[in-house]
């Protein structure tokens, strides 16, 4: 029986009042409110408003103390949650990951934020979509840049669902009342709706937006992905292309902004200095999410606080000691009084003050790095430990030799001098996290700009294109292009697969790429493809939630989870079957009409029923009961 849903998971919130965003003019607009549509949605400036709350929406991941955007990470081979001295913390996984568990607070990564901002960013879209034919328009161009670009923030977030929490809820028109009848529709159909929207926004969206909007690049970007999720290669190939070819865009390999004079430095760097990321000269950058110091979310400034989060804990009291056995760092900043002596070694001013909350797994610290000459992998781009010296002042009061001599992890007969190496002793990528703090004299990742959509991962995603197309030779030329540009030597043909496809992904992206969401991705195309991986196994829908490429990749990966590494509360375990992570039960149970799924291994996923599917059709199209 056909069955239009009109729905928005806006059953869990409210409408609320669109502000002012970020610090561009263009995102700046006076306060409208959803309440007052009469007012709003009649011209472009207010629709323009609605997508405001959007792109405010869309940052939600990456802003602010313990982002949810942590989860895509300890989620994958890459890294795993740092954090050592709390309960509750994302480590023993099958324990604490529950449809019922509150996954949305502070102290951890949030992943139910995933669920429920989605569906916010969702309503704003669909109140465009909804009412984009009750103004009028100046031209056709006008009306379907905008509806365009409301599709676009649509697709976007249902490609994150559909890779992380599966058959979900599909919504696609404006709620103006209550709804308790939702239900689930298949991963399938939910992508082929967003193509058919993504092919629209190509068609219409301008190519050159203000800096952090939405332009036409981001749109073929998002469907490059789209495309290789419904096993649409040849399409996927050609999205890719539109964005490389477009004479807009083109990777960065000569040195440019602020540091272009310093021969200290290296293109590496310059690409991710935050005040370089949105210069006209930057035409790798396709989409970035703006922040500044006028900023706030919830009467709170938003700061992206990545040293807080992705640099080692190296400054905690006690930590590291030195080979005399005196704590050997602070994190206090220059002048401040420690012990009764002035700190004179600042080293908080340019590390941060971390705290470890993303733990990089010993595989992307050392294992990954195959050529030396990688730019991206070599001082000062790159920090050891080794590179940090012993700065607490009270060393060199006491004439202690160690004193601004570099860190050692062990003594002359080999005692251990970190008492947390998995949250105070590990290396990261300097040059993405290094973002100055003028308001803070112990800075912890400042405000800045940053890389939603960038060209070199649309490179890597033709190159996986090319791969899953039996195009090897187009592959390597692909992911050369990013490899040659750190300093690399370029891999042969066949070198290529998709081992070494994600392999690169993680040392040019590492905290930009969404890395569970992408594995994910890649683990349906194998399931549903039933092709050979490098690591020699077929995989299949039928057995997705008990054996699958997600979880083979981060147990070959990541030793934390592969030897269930004993943290001071937990061990390190993961499942295959967090290949897709609970639905919310507030969410289902809320839901008294309808029906939504529980995804594979939870409680509750003994009660699903079939899900839905989108129909093409005209206009929406439908969806409709199987």
């Amino acid at each position: 029986m056909m069955k239009k849903i009109l729905l928005s998971i806006a059953l869990m919130t409210t409408l609320i009042f669109i502000g002012p965003g970020c610090s561009e003019d263009f995102l700046k607009p006076e306060p409208l409110s959803f309440y007052a549509p009469e007012n709003t949605f009649i011209d472009a400036a207010g629709f323009n408003a609605a997508l405001i709350a959007c792109l405010r929406n869309a940052r939600h991941e990456m802003y602010g103390d313990t982002p949810p955007f942590i989860s895509e990470g300890i989620f994958s081979d890459i890294a795993v949650e740092g954090t050592t001295d709390k309960t509750g913390i994302h480590m023993d996984m099958p324990a604490v990951i529950l449809p019922d568990a509150n996954l949305s607070y502070g102290d951890v990564t949030k992943l139910g934020n995933y669920w429920t901002e989605a569906y916010n960013r969702i309503k704003y879209a669909n109140v465009v979509i909804s009412r984009i034919d009750n103004a009028e328009w100046k031209s056709d161009a006008e009306r379907n840049n905008i509806l365009g670009k409301a599709y676009f923030h649509r697709a976007n977030v249902y490609y994150r669902l559909v890779h992380q929490f599966g058959d979900v809820p599909l919504i696609l028109e404006e709620i103006t009342q209550p709804r308790l009848d939702f239900y689930s529709c298949t991963r399938e159909s939910i992508l082929s709706k967003c193509k058919k929207d993504l092919e629209f926004a190509a068609q219409w969206v301008e190519e050159i937006a203000p800096i952090g909007d939405i332009n036409k690049a981001a749109v073929n970007h998002l469907l490059t992905k789209v495309n290789m999720a419904l096993l649409e290669f040849d399409d996927a190939i050609a999205s890719a292309s539109a964005v490389i070819n477009d004479g807009i865009h083109a990777l960065m390999t000569t040195r440019f902004g602020s540091y272009k004079n310093d021969p200290t430095r290296d293109i590496i760097w310059d690409l991710h200095q935050e005040e370089n990321k949105a210069l006209a000269e930057n035409t790798e950058t396709i989409w970035l999410y703006v922040c500044s110091e006028t900023m706030t979310e919830d009467g709170a400034s938003v700061k992206l606080r990545v040293m807080r989060q992705a640099v080692p804990y190296w400054g905690g009291a006690g930590k590291i000691k030195t080979p005399t056995g005196q704590t050997g760092t602070t994190d206090q900043p220059g002048g401040a009084l420690v012990g009764g002596h002035p700190v004179e070694i600042d080293q908080v001013a340019m590390y941060g003050r971390g705290i470890g909350r993303l733990r990089p797994s010993p595989w992307y610290q050392h294992d990954l790095w195959d050529d030396p000459n990688d730019m991206r992998h070599k001082y000062p781009n790159w920090m050891r430990m080794e590179d940090l010296v012993y700065n607490v002042p009270g060393l060199k009061a006491n004439g202690d030799p160690y004193y601004n001599q570099n860190l050692q992890l062990y003594d002359s007969e080999g005692g251990i001098l970190c008492t947390d190496t998995i949250r105070s002793w590990f290396d990261w990528p300097h040059y993405k996290l290094y973002i100055i703090d003028p308001t803070d004299n112990t800075p912890d990742g400042g405000y800045g700009d940053w890389y939603e959509m960038r060209l070199a991962e649309t490179y890597l995603l033709r190159s996986e294109a090319y791969f899953w197309n039996n195009q090897p030779e187009q592959a390597a030329d692909d992911l050369n292009a990013v490899r040659t540009r750190a300093g690399c030597a370029p891999y042969t043909t066949d070198q290529i697969n998709i081992g070494t496809i994600l392999d690169e992904r993680a040392r040019e992206l590492y905290y930009e790429e969404k890395r569970k969401t992408e594995l994910t991705r890649i683990a349906y195309i194998y399931a549903k493809t039933g092709k050979t991986c490098y690591n020699g196994k077929t995989y299949n829908m039928t057995n997705f939630g008990t054996d699958n490429f997600w979880y083979d990749r981060v147990i070959e990966k990541n030793v934390f989870y592969r030897d269930n590494v004993r943290a001071p509360f937990y061990n390190y375990r993961i499942a295959p079957y967090l290949v897709l992570w609970p639905v919310l039960s507030s969410a289902i149970n809320a839901n008294s009409l309808g029906h939504i799924n529980q995804n594979y291994g939870y409680p509750g996923y003994e009660s699903n029923v079939t899900p839905w599917k989108w129909v093409d059709g005209e206009g929406e199209g439908s969806i409709v009961e199987q």
